[in-house]
C-alpha cells in the first residue's frame, strides 16, 4: 500500500512540474528591496500576481504550452510579452489572455511568429541578461540609483529594459547595455518619472 501512495505522490509532483513550465519569478520583498525600488509593495505584488495569472492561464491551454515559448514580465502594470508563437492565431490568443487580466494597464507585444527557441538560444539569452545586470551593477555615479530598478529581459539576442527611471538613468542604462557583447537590439519599455 505504501508503494502505491509513494508512486501517486511521485506522479503528482511530476504532473505539477510538467504543468508549470513557465513560472513567475522575483526576489522576496524585503525592506532592502523596497529601499531599492520605486514601486510600492502593493504594486510589486500586483505585478507578480499579473505574471502568475498570465502563466497559469497560458499553461492551461495545451496548444499554447506546446507551440509557444512565452515570457511575461510586468512592471508597474505594464506587461512585456516576449517569445515565440507558432502562428498569428496563437499570438492573438496570448495577447487576449494577457489583456483580460486585472491591473494590466498596457501590453507590449514583442512575440515573434516562429517555433519556440531552442535551449542553446535561451541559454545564450540568459548569459546576455546576466552580463547586462552585472554591467548595470557597476553604476555608482547616479544618486539614489540601484540596478534592481531596471528589469532586464533578453529574447533572441534582443535586450528589453523595463523600469521607472529618470531620463538620465535610462540613457546611462542604454549606453552601458550597448557595450555588452552579443546584443542584436535594445528595446526600452521605461516609464520615465521626470
Amino acid at each position: 500500500m505504501s508503494k502505491i501512495i509513494l508512486l501517486l505522490l511521485l506522479c503528482q509532483s511530476l504532473f505539477l512540474v510538467a504543468c508549470t513550465n513557465i513560472t513567475p519569478k522575483g526576489p522576496v520583498i524585503t525592506t532592502q528591496l523596497l529601499l531599492e525600488e520605486r514601486r510600492s509593495r502593493e504594486v510589486i505584488l500586483s505585478d507578480r500576481m499579473i505574471e502568475a495569472e498570465a502563466y497559469s492561464e497560458l499553461n492551461s491551454d495545451h496548444k499554447l504550452r506546446e507551440l509557444c515559448h512565452v515570457n511575461i514580465n510586468a512592471f508597474n502594470g505594464t506587461v512585456l510579452i516576449t517569445g515565440e508563437a507558432a502562428n498569428e492565431e496563437l499570438s492573438k490568443n496570448i495577447i487576449t489572455i494577457i489583456q483580460g487580466i486585472s491591473n494590466v494597464k498596457l501590453v507590449h507585444n514583442n512575440l515573434s511568429i516562429d517555433y519556440p527557441a531552442d535551449s542553446a538560444t535561451r541559454n545564450n539569452d540568459e548569459l546576455i541578461t546576466e552580463g547586462v545586470k552585472t554591467a548595470l551593477s557597476k553604476i555608482h555615479t547616479i544618486p539614489d540609483f540601484y540596478p534592481s530598478m531596471i528589469k532586464v529581459i533578453t529574447e533572441n539576442n534582443v535586450v528589453y529594459l523595463m523600469g521607472l527611471v529618470h531620463s538620465e538613468e535610462g540613457t546611462i542604462a542604454i549606453n552601458i547595455t550597448k557595450l555588452q557583447p552579443g546584443i542584436k537590439e535594445i528595446v526600452t519599455v521605461f516609464e520615465y518619472i521626470d
